[in-house]
C-alpha cells in the first residue's frame, strides 16, 4: 500500500466514532512521565535522498570476505529451491492460521516440521516455533520455572554469552537466581554443575557442541538433575545432530536450537528461528503453536492447531504462547532445507564441516605457539595464539579474511583465544591460506 490516508478531516471522524474529541484523550489512560516527549527526528528527505544515504551506508557492507566466523551462525549452502519454493505467495504471505479449518496446507507444513525437529532432536514433541535460539532457551527456563515451581537456574559458562546476556535482560525483573558455573579449559565443568545442583533448582542448562566447539556427553548431569525433578535444558547446534548423540538419548526434558543454519541465510542477524521439542510431561507448557493431525467425521485426514488452551486469545494474561507472526515461514524453509538433504544429506554436511575443521586445526597447530585448546570438537575449535585474538583479525581483514571470532570479547582472560568455524563451503584452499595469513601476522 503506497499511501495510507490519515487527513485532519479521517482523524476528527475516527475520534467522533469512539466518541472522543482529541488525540490526547485517546492517551489519558497512561501516565504523562510515561508519554513519549519531543521525538527530535530529522527533517524529511526526498526519495532520491535517502536511496543516496542508504547506498552509502550499505557501501560500508564488506560481502567479499573469507570469513571462517561461527559462535552460533553458520555460514552453509542453502539449495536454491529453498528460496524458489519459500517465494511461493501461498507461502510467502501466509500468517498465523487463527482459522485452522481453513489453513490445512499451512497447518501440514507445520505438522511436518515439528516431526522434523522432533525426530532430529529425539523428543517426543516439537513445536513451530520461536523467535530465535536466545528467545528459546529463556522460554525453555519459563517452562522449567512453571513446571516446578522453583526459581533458581544453573548454566553453564559455556553456553552461547549471547543468549546469556539475552537471559540475563529477559529476567531482570523477575524474581529469579541465575547460577553461572564457570567453564574448564573450554569444557562444562560436569563436577561443578553436579555439585551446583539441588532441590531448589528449577532448570540446568548446558550446550552441546558448547560455544568453544568442545562435544560432551551430558548423560549422567541430566540424572543426576532427575533425582532432584530439575529440568533438563540443552542447547543444540542442529545440524550437528544428525551424527551426535542426541538430547534425547541423554535424557535431555528440553532441547533448543538456532535454526538458522537450516536454510535460513544469515542476513545481517536474521530473521532467525527458534527450535524447541520436549517431552510429554512438559508439553502444556510449551509455548508456540503446535500443530496435529486428526480425522473428521468422515474419517478423512485433517490437521489442527491443539493445545490451545496454552494461548492468548483464551487464557489471556496467563497464556504460555504468544508468537503471533509469520514466524512460521522460517520454519518452513527449515523444512524444506532438511527436506531436501534428506537423513544422509544432513549427515554428510555436518561430517564435511568437520572433517575441514579438524584439517584447519592441524594446520594451525603447525605455527609457531599456537595451540588448540578443546577435544574433542565438531566443526568449530578453539585456538590459543601468542598474541592478541583482535591484533591476528585486524591483520587478516586487510587481506579480506576474518579468522574467528575473538573469545576476549565475553570471556576474561582470553583475549588471546580464537573460535574458529568450518562449514561445508570452507575449503582447503581457504584453510591453507587461512594458516598462512594467520602465521604471518604473528
Amino acid at each position: 500500500m503506497p499511501f495510507i490516508p490519515h487527513t485532519p478531516a479521517e482523524q476528527q471522524e475516527m475520534l467522533a466514532a469512539i466518541g472522543v474529541d482529541s488525540i490526547e484523550a485517546l492517551f489519558e489512560d497512561i501516565p504523562k512521565k510515561f508519554r513519549a516527549g519531543e521525538l527530535n527526528l530529522p527533517a524529511g528527505l526526498s526519495e532520491m535522498e535517502v536511496r543516496q544515504k542508504l547506498e552509502k551506508t550499505a557501501a560500508k557492507n564488506h560481502t567479499d570476505l573469507t570469513s571462517f566466523l561461527g559462535a552460533g551462525f553458520y555460514d552453509h549452502y542453502i539449495p536454491s529451491a529453498v528460496d524458489a519454493l519459500c517465494s511461493r505467495g501461498e507461502f510467502y504471505t501466509a500468517y498465523t492460521p487463527y482459522q485452522a479449518e481453513a489453513s490445512q496446507g499451512m497447518l501440514q507444513a507445520i505438522f511436518e516440521y515439528q516431526t522434523a525437529v522432533a525426530r532430529l532432536l529425539d523428543l517426543q514433541y516439537a513445536n513451530a516455533s520461536l523467535y530465535d535460539g536466545g528467545t528459546a532457551l529463556y522460554e525453555a527456563i519459563m517452562m522449567a520455572v512453571r513446571h516446578t515451581r522453583r526459581s533458581r537456574i544453573v548454566i553453564s559458562e559455556s553456553v552461547n554469552p549471547i543468549y546469556r546476556v539475552m537471559l540475563d535482560s529477559y529476567t531482570t525483573n523477575l524474581k529469579l537466581d541465575l547460577v553461572t558455573v564457570p567453564h574448564k579449559d573450554c569444557h562444562t565443568d560436569m563436577e561443578a554443575m553436579l555439585a551446583a545442583l539441588n532441590d531448589d533448582t528449577a532448570a540446568v542448562i548446558v550446550q552441546n557442541p558448547n560455544f568453544f566447539g568442545t562435544i560432551q556427553d551430558f548423560t549422567a548431569l541430566f540424572d543426576k538433575a532427575r533425582e532432584h525433578k530439575i529440568v533438563s535444558v540443552i542447547s543444540t547446534y542442529p545440524v550437528l545432530q544428525s551424527i551426535l548423540k542426541t538430547p534425547g538419548r541423554m535424557g535431555a526434558d528440553i532441547a533448543v536450537a538456532e535454526g538458522q543454519s537450516l536454510g535460513l541465510p544469515l542476513s545481517f542477524g536474521g530473521p532467525y528461528l527458534g527450535i524447541m521439542a520436549c517431552n510429554k510431561q512438559l508439553i502444556r507448557q510449551m509455548p508456540g503453536r503446535i500443530a496435529g493431525r486428526t480425522v473428521d467425521k468422515n474419517g478423512r485426514t485433517g490437521f489442527v492447531l491443539t493445545l490451545q488452551a496454552r494461548e492468548q486469545h483464551i487464557r489471556r494474561e496467563k497464556a504460555t504462547s504468544n508468537i503471533c507472526s509469520n514466524q512460521a515461514l522460517c520454519a518452513l524453509r527449515a523444512l524444506m532445507y532438511v527436506s531436501l538433504l534428506g537423513p544422509q544429506g544432513l549427515k554428510k554436511t555436518a561430517q564435511t564441516g568437520i572433517e575441514r575443521a579438524h584439517y584447519a586445526a592441524n594446520r594451525l597447530e603447525r605455527l609457531p605457539g599456537v595451540q588448540v585448546v578443546n577435544q574433542p570438537f565438531g566443526n568449530e575449535f578453539t585456538v590459543k595464539l601468542p598474541v592478541r585474538a583482535y591484533e591476528v583479525i585486524d591483520k587478516l581483514l586487510d587481506h579480506k579474511f576474518v579468522p574467528g571470532f575473538p573469545l576476549g570479547r565475553y570471556y576474561q582472560g582470553m583475549d588471546n583465544h580464537l573460535l574458529v568455524a568450518c562449514t561445508e563451503k570452507t575449503t582447503k584452499q581457504c584453510i591453507g591460506i587461512l594458516a598462512e595469513l594467520i602465521g604471518g601476522a604473528l
